[in-house]
């Protein structure tokens, strides 16, 4: 027997709760990192900032439910606690030029920027009328987050390198959407289904790009490597000719004698200069033989 729609929206509801939790404490890596390093090196707060503004858009939305939208009121706080955290240990290590840029975006988007939307719509719309207006204004906010992978896409294609692109975050992020694609429809809502169809689908693109170029290596790649190969070989064959001492020949202990390689004008000289010598060998031989007779 089918289950009635609102218990499927419980089951939905609350694995979009459990994953996007998951999904929320992905950034505890790299804040442990800037902790532990007490600086926010090349890190950007902008995704922080514009998660807890989503978070908040989301939470005034479902207010305007009725009670149908309590599980997303419920993760949607906790994500708003958990991305303050990070913002606060962000401005924290941050130096000083990029904390008075991370508070002049926090100030204009999510103090200013989410009041501004508040007041209007509390002044200018009433009940279904206000529903629309914010649930378009979370659809267009939510489709610029879904579309911000675009750029890690454009890079691991461009790369041919997965180096930025987790696979568990990937993973992660298509369960999300798939999930509050499925609630949405569950309670019937497009502005919650609407999103997480184009974070779906950006979710699988991400997967199947990063199954491509996981093990992906172009032959420059693989030249480069082979030839790095043979020149490890040639080095280890250098040191090893260079350790291992040569055995010692006959030759060496008692060199030939290499006429043949000496060049003949060499010999001619060499003839001269031994005539030369036995000549004055015998001059000085027949001198001391006169002097003998005198």
């Amino acid at each position: 027997m089918a289950l009635p729609h609102n218990v499927w929206a419980f089951v939905f509801g609350i694995m979009g709760n459990i994953i996007s939790f998951v999904v929320f404490l992905a950034p505890v890596p790299t804040f442990v990192r800037i902790c532990k390093k007490k600086s926010t090196e090349g890190f950007q707060s902008l995704p922080y900032l514009s998660a807890l503004f989503s978070a908040l858009l989301w939470i005034y939305y479902a207010m305007q439910k009725d009670g149908s939208g309590f599980l997303l009121i419920t993760i949607n706080a906790v994500g708003c606690f958990i991305e303050t955290i990070y913002i606060v240990l962000f401005i924290t290590y941050a130096n000083k030029k990029t904390r008075i840029s991370t508070l002049k975006v926090l100030g204009l988007l999510n103090v200013l920027g989410f009041a501004v939307i508040v007041l209007v719509c509390e002044l200018l719309t009433k009940g279904s009328a206000r529903e629309k207006v914010l649930g378009g204004i979370c659809v267009g906010f939510s489709v610029i987050v879904f579309a911000a992978p675009l750029s890690i896409m454009r890079v691991v294609i461009r790369t041919k390198s997965v180096e930025f692109m987790p696979f568990s975050l990937s993973l992660f992020l298509t369960l999300s959407a798939v999930t509050w694609l499925f609630y949405g429809l569950a309670i019937k809502d497009f502005y919650v289904a609407l999103p997480n169809v184009l974070g779906a689908f950006l979710g699988v693109v991400q997967m199947i790009l990063y199954i491509i170029f996981k093990y992906y290596k172009t032959p420059v790649a693989e030249k480069t490597e082979k030839l790095k190969t043979v020149s490890d070989h040639s080095i280890d064959m250098t040191k090893l000719t260079t350790v291992m001492p040569s055995p010692v020949s006959d030759t060496a202990v008692h060199p030939p004698p290499a006429i043949h390689d000496v060049p003949k004008s060499q010999i001619q000289v060499t003839e001269v200069k031994n005539q030369n010598m036995t000549g004055l060998k015998d001059q000085n031989n027949k001198d001391i033989e006169n002097q003998n007779q005198l």
